[in-house]
This record gives C-alpha cells, structure tokens and sequence, in this order.
C-alpha cells in the first residue's frame, strides 16, 4: 500500500476505533447514577454561578453528543440526555462545557485564538475540496489550484491542533470543579475523568487525520513540483 495513503487510512481507523470507545464509556457512565442528584443543566447552572457568569444560558438541544458551548450568543448547549440526566456523564460532559464559557471569561488564550481564525477556516472548509479536486485533475498542467488548496487544508490543520489544548483545558477545570464542589464523589471522580478523557481523544485522533491528509496532499504536490 502506498506509504502517504497510510496518513489518511491509519487515523481513520484510528477516528473509528475512539468513536466506539467514547459512545460505550458515555453509554456505560450515563446508566449510573450521580450520588448528588443533580441534572447535568443544575451542574452547569451551578457551575457558571460559582464562577460569576451569569449572561450565559443553559439550553437543551437535540441529539446525542451533540453538547457544546457558544461563544458567540453566550449559550451552553447540552444534548437531552445531559441536560436532563442525572448521571455521572451527564455532570461530566455539562461541567466540560462550561468550562469553555469560563476560559470565555477569563480570556483563555488558545480559546481566543481559535475563535479569531472560525471565519477564516469557515470559508476554507467551504470551498477546500473543490480546490483540491481542482488541483488534482490540473496538476498536469498547473501546480497552483493544489497548492492553494493544501494552504487551505493548512490552516484547518492548525485549527484542529489549536482546539486540542482547549479541549484539555476545559476538561481540566470541570474535573476540578466538580470534585471540589463535592458534585461526585471519588469513585464518580474517576468515571468522570475516564469519560472525558476518551472525549478529548476524539480531538487528537481529529487533529491527527487531519495532518495526515495535509501531508498526503503536500506529498502530491511536490511530487507534482518534482516532476517539473
């Protein structure tokens, strides 16, 4: 098999094998109680007051997975699972996201950089694989459409590594928080750690593929560079 090929296959299977870990750790912690009785919404309403942010709003949306914090309308946006649960999980994943809305607060650097570049990788990811098949049928002819299009697939790279220290960071303050909170006790602590941590590696095995992909593209392009 070809050697570049291998940076796409190898995280993909990788992304697939994280997947199903993840959905079976939030499956397996989401069946066991918290101690506290707490939903996942009274953890985060909790949280975001203790920490002296009270314009953000807690919200239900639908979906599994699908939680996260918006920065942009000031809104922590939890699947109905989390936000109803009151599951180990369910304060986990609630306690994570804001998390985010905290390092919002305290202007957390790496949060404040991805959020600069959004707009940028947007339009990026709007029009990236049009490029890259643009570059691919002319790379005969041309080098620039490939060219282009791997400085494109550049910055989406860097965004997804950028996002990694975010993530831990956001997993990071929730853990402390609800420990010291006395949210979960210090068997559900470790549950809760464990289920995170196989949430942030979904952003690794991400930012990983992606450089993969960047870097079987670059590998055509020169190789195309090469030939001239």
């Amino acid at each position: 098999m070809n050697s570049p090929f291998l940076l796409i296959i190898i995280p993909m299977l990788a992304s697939m094998y994280i997947q199903w870990r993840l959905r079976s750790k939030f499956t397996e912690y989401s069946q066991i109680a918290l101690a506290s009785g707490l939903t996942g919404a009274e953890v985060a309403q909790k949280m975001l007051n203790e920490n002296g942010i009270y314009d953000v709003r807690v919200l239900s949306v639908d979906g599994q997975l699908t939680d996260h914090y918006n920065p942009q309308d000031k809104t922590v946006n939890l699947s109905p699972d989390v936000y109803a649960g009151r599951s180990i999980m369910s304060a986990a994943v609630a306690a994570h996201e804001c998390g985010h809305a905290v390092q919002h607060k305290v202007a957390y650097a790496p949060l404040q950089l991805r959020s600069a570049i959004v707009p940028f990788v947007s339009v990026s990811s709007r029009y990236l694989q049009w490029v890259l098949l643009a570059g691919i049928l002319l790379i005969q002819t041309t080098l620039l459409p490939l060219a282009i299009g791997v400085g494109l697939f550049a910055l989406t790279t860097l965004f997804s590594f950028i996002t990694l220290p975010v993530e831990f960071d956001a997993s990071k303050r929730a853990l402390a928080w609800i420990d010291s909170r006395g949210i979960v006790t210090a068997r559900e602590h470790e549950m809760a750690k464990d289920g995170l941590h196989w949430a942030a590696m979904t952003y690794v095995v991400a930012a990983l593929a992606s450089l993969g992909t960047l870097l079987y593209y670059a590998s055509i392009l020169f190789g195309g560079r090469n030939r001239d």
